[in-house]
């Protein structure tokens, strides 16, 4: 007699088993993402194959797409590019097939306002966030905004205005089920965390002691799981909860105005900071603002004016730069942050926190250096070695164990200057420069240079990776490049 119970039960079995493999399969062939401002946690890294080492607006193209003015930098979903520009009195945000740079969607909402910004910073500077099904984006002179995948707006939080001298830059970053907006500003600067299917504030956290800075935050895991947001600020890199905001920890010694992204491997933290007037042989002590006072203010109001100012210790830049309410006098704490700000060191740290909660500064700071500081690009840390880039093309490999350099060369006729910041995958580094010079780079404690092209437009914007394909905003266009398929 024939048993069918156990033919059925073997038949359910291999049927289980078959869409097991097929579930797999399937998992296995879902396109890479590269969701926020230097992909996953902003890393700057991703695990990819068949990137191309030689590209142009003619060479090796996949497509591309004319897009408006803006420095952010295209992030990248399973159908989507998202990024952000300006257009006169418009704050854009536009959703580009990822299949062939077709613009599926445009949205736009009116500015509240007009932001100061550095000649350099755009309204469209910070880059927009992905998770699964959505993006958020963070506009100075409006606020947050959330659309779906298919451009339908899901909620708006104004904020603002803000104090900042050069204007914003900070992106926000997809936590659990919060978006995080970092707001550091000469007055007020704070770290905010709103539902990201709402748009209402979970929680905000002040943070005094710090002045304007463009730094995105990333996200640590103690060695008990839980993770942590770490910001690199003014004259210190600290660890807020997730959940709380509280302030969990804090290492000293960044200098005064941060622009870098921290870099997280396991369970080392490594950041950098440089600022005008912080390199060494450019710092003065500064006397406290009582001794200032008796020599200087002359109508005793307790303040000082720019006439009133001490020529020895007058600040050579703008006025504004030190005045950080705009009322256009020196109190105690205006004084205060300058004095910090000319004996504040650039420097690059490591840090490996453990759970250990406070001041860290004497206890869990592994390495601080004051060489090689890179300005704008963040670190890069890829197959081990760690790698800075300066203004003039100065690409610098480093041991992450201690800071000590391996390598430091100019990168080959690309001496120019940098806001991108470095990425990688398939055993290559890109660089691009302000004029849209990019360096293809073998990466190791030797590096060696392996090619350089020339995109012939100003590049503001970090490149995106995934797929084997390269994600490169210039300042008119958004190309898509990669290694022709093969049949």
């Amino acid at each position: 007699m024939i048993d069918l119970s156990a033919i059925r039960s073997r038949w359910r079995s291999l049927i289980s088993a078959l869409g097991f493999i097929v579930c797999g399969v399937v998992a296995l062939a879902a396109p890479s993402e590269w969701p926020a401002f230097r992909g996953m946690n902003g890393s700057g890294v991703t695990e990819t194959d068949a990137l191309p080492v030689e590209f142009g607006p003619k060479l090796n193209v996949i497509w591309s797409t004319l897009v408006p003015s803006g420095t952010s930098s295209p992030v990248v979903t399973t159908d989507h590019v998202f990024l952000t520009g300006a257009d006169k009195s418009r704050l854009l945000t536009i959703g580009v097939a990822r299949k062939n740079g077709t613009v599926l969607w445009q949205r736009e909402v009116s500015p509240n306002r007009s932001e100061a910004l550095h000649k350099l910073n755009s309204p469209a500077s910070p880059t927009p966030a992905a998770d699964s099904g959505n993006v958020y984006v963070f506009f100075a002179d409006f606020g947050l905004i959330s659309y779906s995948g298919d451009g339908r707006e899901r909620w708006r939080l104004p904020l603002g205005p803000f104090s900042n001298l050069h204007g914003m830059a900070a992106s926000p970053i997809v936590v659990e089920n919060k978006v995080i907006q970092l707001c550091d500003q000469d007055s007020g600067s704070y770290l905010l965390a709103v539902d990201k299917d709402s748009g209402k504030v979970i929680w905000k956290t002040e943070r005094p002691e710090v002045v304007h800075g463009f730094a995105t935050p990333t996200l640590f895991r103690t060695g008990s799981g839980r993770q942590q947001i770490i910001v690199p600020g003014s004259y210190q890199l600290a660890a807020y909860s997730v959940e709380t905001g509280e302030k969990l920890w804090w290492v000293r010694g960044l200098t005064w105005q941060v622009k870098t992204t921290a870099v997280v491997s396991h369970d080392t933290i490594y950041a950098t900071g440089w600022a005008p007037g912080a390199d060494a042989g450019e710092r003065l002590e500064l006397p406290e603002f009582a001794e200032v006072l008796k020599e200087g203010d002359k109508n005793g109001d307790g303040r000082l004016s720019p006439e009133e100012v001490p020529v020895r210790w007058k600040h050579g830049g703008s006025w504004n730069a030190i005045d950080l309410e705009r009322d256009g006098v020196l109190d105690g704490r205006d004084w205060s942050f300058y004095r910090a700000r000319r004996s504040s060191h650039n420097v690059s740290m490591a840090v490996r926190p453990g759970d250990a909660r406070g001041d860290l500064t004497d206890s869990h700071r592994i390495w601080q250096v004051d060489r090689s500081v890179p300005q704008v690009p963040s670190p890069l840390l890829y197959q081990g070695v760690l790698y800075t880039l300066k203004d003039g093309g100065i690409l610098t490999s480093s041991d992450p164990a201690n800071g000590q350099i391996q390598k430091q060369a100019r990168l080959p006729n690309a001496i120019d200057s940098y806001y991108s910041s470095p990425v990688a995958g398939d055993g290559k580094i890109f660089l691009v420069s302000e004029t849209g010079k990019v360096s293809v780079v073998k990466p190791g404690s030797q590096w060696e240079p392996l090619a350089l092209n020339d995109l012939g437009e100003a590049c503001y914007a970090t490149p995106a990776i995934a797929d084997g394909r390269l994600f490169i905003r210039t300042s008119l266009t958004l190309y898509c490049f990669g290694k022709p398929l093969r049949d």
